[in-house]
């Protein structure tokens, strides 16, 4: 760790970005993109949802030559199978959800201001099955990654169109998941910011940094690091760890604003999850 310290300090700091404190969420988003078309200026805005493979041509063709066979293409169809197995009451998922749950992943994570929360793809997908009197399933990898990757498929292509609702609370979760963003933490006092704004396009050993405009789209992953499929909240807690710093629970409240804020600043791309990683 002591390696990725001193990779990301000698990479430099760049310009950062504004954050007033009275910034609007439009504001912030529209910083947020012109600080990485400044910084990428030859990476269109939709190719962003291609991660560091857009901007790094090299990667991008071992990438491309993966995707001709995706390691995710079974768990599609895994996730398609229990989406549509009912339950023990006869209904489905789809039951849970508008459009039958199909096109709908654009629209996640929302703040529902009935009840005061921000609502994630993956905690509507176990709010069903509890619902229905079934058993909820794991927040990181599993049945609960291929339903997600499920209902991502269904909506590749769909803009990504995340609101902050004029809402004293969903304002304060937005502004919870921006200080997430930019708060230094652990022992190598490292923000998110830090690798994935500060010094995106920079190395990191052998690794190059990937941009956080876009970052969201391609969620769950499979990762070959990890050999299977993952949700958002599972990469969280482990970015937490690579700084030394102790993760949150997966759907805790302090990841689902990060989420909230995360996903809004990539508003205006395409998903295009389930996607592959190294």
């Amino acid at each position: 760790m002591r390696k990725i310290l001193a990779a990301v300090a000698a990479a430099g700091m760049v310009a950062a970005l504004p954050q007033a404190a009275n910034a609007t969420p439009q504001e912030d988003l529209k910083e947020f993109r012109a600080y990485f078309d400044k910084r990428f200026p030859n990476v269109p805005f939709d190719d962003y949802v291609n991660g560091v493979y857009s901007i790094d041509q090299a990667s991008r063709e071992q990438w491309e030559s993966i995707e001709d066979f995706p390691p995710y293409e079974i768990d599609i169809s895994a996730g398609k199978e229990m989406f549509n197995t009912p339950f023990k009451n006869g209904k489905t998922y789809a039951s849970c959800f508008e459009n039958d749950g199909k096109g709908v992943r654009q629209n996640y994570p929302y703040f529902d201001t009935k009840t005061g929360e921000v609502v994630t793809l993956e905690g509507a997908i176990n709010a069903c099955r509890v619902k229905n009197g079934e058993e909820p399933l794991g927040w990181k990898k599993g049945k609960i990654a291929q339903i997600s990757a499920y209902m991502a498929y269904t909506s590749r292509g769909n803009e990504i169109n995340i609101e902050v609702p004029n809402d004293e609370r969903a304002q304060e979760a937005y502004e919870r998941g921006k200080a997430h963003f930019y708060a230094k933490r652990g022992q190598l006092n490292m923000a998110c910011a830090d690798c994935h704004v500060y010094n995106a396009g920079n190395k990191v050993r052998a690794d190059l940094l990937s941009p956080a405009l876009g970052h969201v789209t391609h969620f769950p992953v499979y990762r070959s690091k990890w050999g299977e499929l993952g949700t958002l909240h599972r990469r969280y807690g482990g970015c937490n760890k690579q700084v030394r710093a102790k993760p949150f629970p997966a759907q805790s409240d302090e990841y689902k604003a990060l989420e909230y804020f995360h996903t809004y600043m990539s508003n205006g791309l395409e998903v295009n999850g389930p996607g592959a990683r190294k």
